[in-house]
């Protein structure tokens, strides 16, 4: 199949939306596919990018995101044999959407904040940590959310850092400075004024400076001038090297964070436009960088935050820590399995290598609150539980328990569905899901996967769930499941909303 993505690059609008495309269009021709890009605006560098990287560009002349470029882009993908229209720009809106649509194209739109109002896209991919359903409340029902950094969109050059582990070293020195591929602010400047304020002693500098900054001279001037040790590199394309060599980035809050996040390097994060303030603050409310500020924040500043994450073993390991549990670089793949309509979620069964796996999802804070019992679960206490239920079975020989582990297109365990006969003969279901994947609507999938695979070896059986009456999001996921609502009744000593499924029921 064959991609056609409409974006656009210059020094105003930077090149972030060209980068994350280009991550999908490198991932989509390893699996085998063709990718051209439609451009109304470009720079002389992306332009040798995609050429080195084997993607065809073809030129749009007019308006950006009007009826016309739309008639030209629908033209376009019916010559070049396109299975999908990829959409990424804040230029593109409800109407552009819709007209692709009328015209029958399949549509992937990039989305960040919401700024389209109305979606009638095939799929929105939001892969920010912010991401949430309520940004796209207006949508057609057919419309499907891929959204958070599961889904984030990493260059072909860092799949080599999933196998990436990061030594953080107590005494930091060396700083890699990122400001985005245009930087029209000229925000690197600042970071250098920021590193002479620091007065830090034996500071090692890198300042990458992207292929479409105009200030690419001076900046090496600025650098001799600065009287520190700083090497000046242009639109390189050993980004992940770079990255695994430093201790600390000064980056702009743009696409690359996730890079940042994948090859776990602390960072410093100025947010140089508008719609990347929401990703600065979240990432830092994760604990997996710094927000320094945003396009108006001082040298001064810097230098302060810099000092404090340099100073600090301890505040670097932990932001090294929680950025690599954020990303896992498997985010193209899933968008693309998405794209093919390969079924996402395939389970199996509990093995005893799952046992820590499964006992920190069950000590998962959101876990605990939406169960009956909100204490933790002592280790001792659930390995000797989970000891008596694998291959659990009663005198007659019947197993009694059933416990199946849910993983995604690139074999990320995502959750677990149980099934435990109760001592009346019963069986009752428990599910849950992993944290990052929250919100995508796999715990309805998940049921009734976990079902549908339970009745193969207990036909005829009825599944019991119980759930906290608090709990609307479980009970909606089961009925989606098509599970019936029995109604409210106490289990164990608490209050509960029962649920019922048969298998005479369509699954």
């Amino acid at each position: 199949m064959n991609l056609l993505f409409r974006t656009d690059a210059s020094i105003g609008i930077g090149t972030g939306h060209v980068m994350r495309c280009l991550a999908l269009a490198q991932a989509w021709q390893d699996a085998g596919g063709r990718s051209w890009f439609a451009m109304a605006e470009t720079t002389p560098a992306i332009r040798s990018r995609l050429a080195a990287e084997g993607c065809t560009e073809l030129s749009i002349t007019a308006g950006p995101g009007t009826g016309a470029d739309a008639s030209q882009i629908i033209a376009l993908a019916q010559e070049h044999q396109a299975a999908w229209v990829v959409v990424d720009g804040y230029q593109f809106d409800a109407d552009y959407q819709r007209l692709l649509k009328a015209a029958g194209r399949k549509i992937l739109f990039f989305d960040d904040y919401g700024h389209a109002v109305h979606y009638s896209a095939d799929f929105v991919l939001n892969q920010n940590a912010s991401a949430n359903a309520r940004l796209y409340s207006s949508r057609e029902p057919q419309t499907r959310l891929l959204l958070g950094p599961r889904y984030c969109l990493l260059r072909r050059e860092f799949l080599t850092g999933q196998d990436w582990n990061r030594e953080v070293t107590p005494d930091g020195r060396r700083v890699l400075v990122m400001m985005g591929g245009s930087d029209p602010e000229n925000l690197t400047v600042r970071a250098i004024n920021a590193l002479a304020l620091a007065e830090i002693e034996n500071l090692e500098v890198t300042v990458v400076v992207g292929g479409s900054n105009p200030q690419a001279e001076s900046l090496r001037t600025h650098a001799a001038e600065s009287g520190l040790k700083i090497e000046v590199q242009r639109d390189i394309s050993n980004m992940a090297e770079r990255m695994a060599a430093a201790d600390v980035a000064i980056s702009a809050a743009g696409s690359i964070c996730w890079e940042l996040c994948l090859m776990a390097l602390p960072a410093l994060l100025i947010d140089v436009a508008d719609n990347q303030t929401a990703l600065a603050k979240e990432l830092e409310r994760l604990g997996c960088a710094i927000h320094a500020g945003g396009k108006t924040v001082s040298p001064q500043n810097i230098a302060d935050d810099l000092k404090r994450l340099l100073g600090s073993y301890e505040l670097r390991r932990s932001l090294a820590q929680r950025s690599r549990q954020l990303v896992d670089g498997n985010g193209a793949a899933r968008v693309i399995s998405a794209l093919r309509g390969v079924p996402g979620l395939r389970l199996r069964a509990a093995r005893p290598a799952d046992n820590r796996l499964l006992w920190g999802w069950a000590n998962d804070p959101d876990v605990r609150a939406a169960s009956f019992s909100a204490d933790p679960i002592p280790w001792e206490t659930h390995a000797a539980w989970f000891a008596g239920k694998i291959g659990s079975s009663g005198v007659d020989g019947q197993d009694r328990s059933l416990i199946l582990i849910a993983e995604d297109e690139v074999a990320t365990p995502v959750g677990q569905i149980r099934f435990e006969a109760s001592p009346d003969g019963r069986w009752e279901v428990d599910v849950s899901v992993v944290n990052p994947a929250r919100g995508l609507g796999l715990g309805c999938e998940l049921i009734r996967l976990g079902v549908r695979e339970f009745l193969k070896s207990h036909h005829g059986e009825r599944v019991h769930a119980f759930v906290k009456p608090t709990n609307t999001a479980s009970v909606k996921a089961f009925e989606a499941a098509h599970f019936k609502l029995v109604g409210a009744e106490k289990t164990r000593g608490y209050a509960a909303t029962h649920l019922v499924y048969e298998e005479t029921q369509q699954s």
